[in-house]
């Protein structure tokens, strides 16, 4: 287990840094917040193109790189510090990453090369009320060589923006299949929901709605699989992504805390404050160390469920604190939407809950331990 980068991963991550911090200013996201429709930055999408980071881990002979998961969660990382208004994970973890693993070649090349270029957002609908991720209620009945879906998917992410969602369903015999929907074919609707961070929801309502067997990237044989497979990457990125979005928070919190006085001395002096940074500090550690591994041993191959559900656990938990005690130790101006550490305390929020929060990695964890020593 080597946590240290090698000079390609290193220069990926420089060169997303770099983008992301030219493109993604705090000005810009108030440009793009302020605008209506679902919060995207098509300018920082076309840079990211361009710079060839939406093709990290896309193959080449799809117009990507041909790098891996390790990479990928390195550019993730990096877009949680700035809060990017763009759907990063949506797109290459939830959707492209599956299509390049389980899609036929012209499953591939109908989409790679447009995620790629920039040309194309795409998505997956894995959330149902009350419902296990893993365990999709949305019924797929077999019409044909494809499937008609009945269903309602929620907070469904960029799904307004989306070429196509990516939707797990069952099946009348209980199996699973996973298939690419058209967000605009007869029988789905789509429905913008009000987020806490801002970032661009949607429930999507299935009625009937009919999937041509070209559409079918995992049939009955190995649906369970692939969706257990793309769960186990969602979390790892979204571990990935709130990594960044908390060590955003500690950063500029040191800063604050040097600069804002208080009894003519900067408040980093008193020691209640020095006493909460090095919390934080920690916990963002802990953060960081539970998440490298969960993603090298994705990147690696290696069984990788305990580590993803403990990186995902730390996120939720440890994550909350961060960013906590950062709104408490900026105070007012903490709150202040002028000032950028809002958008660190919403996304934590969010990120805490999705697709499975604290209670549910510890449950999934107890499960696999319960496995292994049965």
């Amino acid at each position: 287990m080597d946590f240290a980068y090698s000079d390609e991963q290193q220069a990926i991550l420089d060169l997303a840094s770099q983008v992301l911090t030219d493109h993604a200013t705090h000005e810009r996201q108030r440009e793009v917040e302020a605008k209506e429709g679902p919060r995207f930055d098509a300018e920082l999408w076309s840079q990211l193109a361009e710079a060839g980071l939406l093709g990290t881990a896309i193959g080449e002979a799809h117009g990507g790189a041909g790098l891996g998961f390790l990479e990928l969660s390195g550019l993730l990382e990096q877009a949680g510090r700035r809060t990017a208004p763009v759907p990063l994970l949506e797109t290459l973890v939830l959707a492209a990453l599956p299509i390049g693993q389980f899609g036929d070649e012209a499953l591939r090349e109908r989409w790679l090369p447009g995620v790629a270029r920039g040309e194309t957002v795409l998505t997956a609908a894995l959330i149902e009320a009350q419902a296990d991720p893993r365990e999709p209620v949305t019924l797929a009945v077999a019409q044909g060589d494809g499937y008609a879906l009945t269903g309602t998917k929620i907070c469904v992410p960029a799904a307004e923006l989306a070429a196509a969602v990516l939707v797990p369903a069952r099946t009348e015999r209980g199996e699973v299949v996973v298939a690419l929907v058209d967000p605009g074919a007869s029988g789905v609707t789509s429905t913008a929901l009000a987020t806490t961070s801002g970032r661009p929801e949607s429930r999507l309502e299935l009625a009937d709605a009919v999937v041509p067997a070209d559409a079918i990237l995992a049939g009955p044989s190995r649906g369970r699989e692939v969706l257990d497979w793309i769960l186990l990457r969602a979390n790892a990125a979204q571990a990935a992504f709130g990594l960044g979005v908390c060590e955003a928070a500690l950063e500029m919190t040191a800063e604050y805390s040097k600069t804002r006085k208080q009894f003519d001395q900067p408040i980093a002096m008193f020691q209640a404050v020095g006493h909460r940074m090095a919390d934080a500090f920690i916990d963002v550690d802990g953060i960081r160390l539970t998440t490298q591994q969960a993603c090298w041993r994705v990147a690696e191959g290696l069984p990788a469920d305990a580590e993803v559900a403990v990186a995902k656990f730390w996120l939720a938990e440890a994550g909350q604190r961060v960013v906590a005690a950062a709104m408490h130790l900026h105070g007012g101006v903490g709150v202040d939407k002028e000032y950028p550490l809002h958008r660190t305390y919403l996304h934590a929020k969010e990120l805490e809950l999705a697709v499975g929060g604290g209670t549910q990695q510890l449950l999934r964890i107890g499960q696999l331990l319960a496995d292994d020593a049965a």
